[in-house]
C-alpha cells in the first residue's frame, strides 16, 4: 500500500472524521538487514535504571494547585458543553498555561527518555467521569486517540474481569490480574491513570529498549539479529476486519525509513506465544530454537535493567512505545467492598509529519496510525470496563 492512503470515516460515527488505521504488516521492502543496524545507540533515549531510581524528580511532576484549577475549570466547561468524550480535542479543551509544558513533555516522550509520571490528580474527589475528561484532555496535547480493541474503546480499562489468562489465543491480558511481560502497545504513546490500586502487586516496570539493544549488541548479537528478521508472527486474537489474516508477519526490532534512522521495537510475547493453533496446523512455522532463546534473553535483559515504579491513586504514567518497554507484576485485589485495581488507558498516535517516528508501515503519516480497528466500529469511551 502507498504511504499516502487516508483513513477517512463518516463524522456521524467518527467525530473527527478519521478512523483508527489498525494493525497491518510492514512494508517489507522498507525492512533493513541486520548489517545496516547501528553497533551502538547513543543519546537521551538510552538510559539506565540507576540514573533514575534515586532521582524521581527527573521523571515525576506533581500537579500544582493552579494547574489543577485550570484542568478542573476546563473539564467543567467541557462537560457542560455535552460534547461526547470521543469528540474531545485541543480546540474544545484549551489549556492556556499547561499546554507549553505538555508540548515539552511530548518532545521528551518521542525523542528523549520516553516516560513521565504525573502525580496528584484528585480522582476520588472528581469522580471517574471528570477525571476521565481531564485525562483525555491532557492526551489531546500528546497525540490522537486510537482504538484499543475490537469494541472501539479509545478510553480503555485495565481491570481484572475474571477472564482466563491461560487462554492467550483469546484473552487480552489487561483484562486479567496476570503478570505482563515486557512489551509495548500498538500505539506511539500509552497512558495509564490509576483510579484504584490492587491489594497486592500490579506494580510497573520500564526499560529503555535502546539500552537493551546496546547490551544485546555487545553480548548477544546473534539474538539481536534474530529480532531484526521478519520471521516473527503476531497474533491478532480475532480482532480482525473482514478479509484480514489472523496474524501478521513482521520483525521485532527494525529501522525507521529515511536518513539517520532510529531503532524501533515492536514486541509483545503474549501475541507471539499464542499462535500454536496456526503453527500446529502447519499454516505458519512454529517458533524456532533461536526465537525461543531470543524471547527469553530479551525478557531477562529487560528485567535485569528495569526501573520499578508504583502507581498511586491519581498518578498518570505516559510512555513512548517506540523505545520503552513496560511490564507489570501479577496482582491480587482485596475482597469486596474494596474496589478492584482500575487503570484508565489511552493509546495515542503521533503521525510523522507531527514529529512521530518514520515507520515502515503504510499508515506512518496517518493521524490515527496503529491501534486496533475492526470494520466500521466507531470509537467509544466507556467509563468502566465492559
Amino acid at each position: 500500500m502507498a504511504l499516502t492512503q487516508t483513513a477517512t470515516a463518516p463524522p456521524s460515527l467518527f467525530p473527527d472524521g478519521l478512523k483508527t488505521t489498525g494493525q497491518h504488516p510492514p512494508l517489507y521492502e522498507h525492512l533493513q538487514p541486520f548489517e545496516r543496524f547501528p553497533k551502538e545507540i547513543t543519546g537521551p533515549t538510552v538510559w539506565t535504571a540507576a540514573e533514575y531510581r534515586d532521582h524521581p524528580e527527573k521523571w515525576t511532576h506533581r500537579f500544582t494547585a493552579s494547574e489543577l484549577d485550570e484542568l478542573s475549570r476546563t473539564a467543567d466547561e467541557f462537560i457542560s458543553s455535552k460534547i461526547p468524550l470521543t469528540g474531545i480535542s485541543k480546540s474544545n479543551f484549551p489549556l492556556p498555561t499547561l499546554h507549553t509544558h505538555l508540548h515539552t513533555l511530548r518532545e521528551d516522550l518521542l525523542n528523549g527518555k520516553g516516560f513521565i509520571l504525573f502525580k496528584g490528580l484528585p480522582v476520588q474527589t472528581w469522580g471517574t467521569h471528570k477525571s476521565a475528561v481531564v485525562y483525555m484532555g491532557l492526551g489531546t496535547y500528546l497525540g490522537y486517540f486510537v482504538s484499543q480493541n475490537s469494541r472501539g474503546h479509545v478510553l480503555g480499562h485495565v481491570k481484572d474481569l475474571g477472564e482466563d489468562a491461560a487462554q492467550i489465543d483469546k484473552v487480552r491480558i489487561y483484562r486479567t490480574n496476570a503478570r505482563q511481560f515486557f512489551h509495548c502497545d500498538d500505539s506511539d504513546i500509552v497512558g495509564l491513570l490509576c483510579i484504584a490500586r490492587a491489594l497486592e502487586g500490579g506494580e510497573s516496570d520500564l526499560v529503555s529498549s535502546h539500552a537493551v539493544y546496546n547490551i544485546l549488541a555487545r553480548e548477544r548479537p546473534d539474538v539481536l539479529k534474530t529480532l531484526t528478521e521478519p520471521i516473527w508472527y503476531f497474533d491478532r486474537k480475532g480482532e480482525t476486519s473482514r478479509g484480514q489474516e489472523e496474524f501478521i508477519r513482521t520483525s521485532v526490532v527494525y529501522l525507521e525509513r529515511g536518513e539517520s534512522p532510529r531503532v524501533y521495537t515492536k514486541w509483545d510475547p503474549y501475541y507471539v506465544r499464542s499462535l500454536t493453533r496456526f503453527s500446529d496446523a502447519g499454516i505458519i512455522p512454529p517458533l524456532s530454537a533461536a526465537q525461543l532463546e531470543a524471547l527469553q534473553v530479551l525478557e531477562d535483559t529487560c528485567l535485569a535493567n528495569a526501573l520499578h515504579m508504583v502507581l498511586e491513586v491519581g498518578d498518570i504514567q505516559f510512555l513512548a512505545n517506540s523505545h520503552v518497554l513496560h511490564a507489570r507484576t501479577a496482582y491480587t485485589d482485596g475482597p469486596p467492598p474494596a474496589p478492584r485495581r482500575h487503570l484508565l488507558r489511552l493509546w495515542l498516535a503521533t503521525p510523522e509529519d507531527e514529529g512521530g517516528w518514520r515507520l515502515p508501515f503504510w499508515d506512518s503519516n496517518e493521524k490515527k496510525r496503529g491501534g486496533i480497528q475492526v470494520d466500521d466500529q466507531p470509537p467509544v469511551a466507556p467509563l468502566d470496563a465492559e
